[in-house]
């Protein structure tokens, strides 16, 4: 029986990407989405606005004080519906059991490829060359590996971890 393969895409700052599409005079600068309550909070900021400290679930006055030069857009979840549903779609030509986990990650089973992390790359690049959109994908022998691997090196990111890294990785200080 083959070693389970587990592959975890996660989109690169989906929302900032998905508004960057529609804005690219945008790139480049510190953009938040956040909405504009007093109680609200960041969905997600690009990766110049995070250089300030400015991440998902930070209150979005805080985020106005981290830094005042950044540009602030009102999120739009039908915009990112739409977005997720072509990127998941180009997941599932490239592989049969994807299990969508939000608007902006999904598990991809690999197990069986003769060459599973070549197939990832491919899909990788299926994925950017299809919607213009990046992601980091992580490659593990469950999906908790997985998950954290694809979180090692964003954006663009392709880390795998075999069992034993994931061990040598999580083991306890001694």
């Amino acid at each position: 029986m083959p070693e389970r393969c587990i592959a975890h895409v996660d989109m690169d700052a989906f929302y900032v990407s998905c508004e960057l599409q529609r804005r690219p005079d945008l790139r480049g600068l510190p953009v938040v989405v956040a909405g504009s309550g007093p109680r609200a909070v960041v969905t997600t900021a690009s990766y110049e606005a995070r250089q300030y400290g400015i991440f998902s679930a930070t209150p979005a006055e805080r985020a106005r004080r981290l830094c005042p030069r950044a540009v602030f857009v009102a999120p739009d979840f039908e915009l990112y519906r739409a977005r997720s549903k072509h990127v998941m779609s180009v997941l599932r030509e490239h592989v049969e059991r994807v299990e969508v986990v939000g608007l902006d990650e999904a598990y991809l089973d690999l197990t069986g490829f003769g060459r599973p992390k070549a197939a990832a790359r491919r899909i990788q690049g299926a994925v950017r060359d299809r919607t213009g959109l990046g992601c980091s994908i992580g490659i593990g022998p469950n999906k908790l590996v997985a998950k954290v691997a694809s979180d090692a090196d964003k954006p663009d990111g392709f880390v795998e971890l075999t069992a034993e890294q994931a061990r040598e990785r999580f083991a306890p200080e001694r």
